[in-house]
């Protein structure tokens, strides 16, 4: 396979995006289908800002898409090429080593 130095670049943010446990779990929230930083806010229990720069870096990094409805924001998983990557990613972390 034949890549380009932009495309590893891409590749390598997505794994930088995936490098924190707490991101993770809010993409495991959004697997489960498209919610509201307002639900985001309450089912992490974190604070507004903190569940905003966590979401900025996974739309930064292409894993999530956001969409307006007035004033409510709403976050989804990429395309179904994240979901994948999630569920191989834990599956593989929980083999034996």
């Amino acid at each position: 396979m034949k890549l380009d130095a932009e495309q590893l670049d891409e590749a390598a943010s997505m794994f930088a995006a995936l490098a924190d446990p707490e991101r993770l779990l809010l993409l495991l929230d959004l697997a489960e289908g498209e919610r509201c930083v307002s639900e985001l806010v309450h089912s992490r229990a974190a604070p507004l800002s903190t569940i905003n720069d966590r979401l900025q870096t996974l739309f930064a990094a292409r894993l999530v898409k956001r969409r307006r409805d007035d004033v409510h924001i709403y976050y989804s998983l990429a395309d179904d090429h994240v979901l994948v990557l999630l569920r191989n990613v834990l599956a593989h972390s929980a083999e034996p080593f």
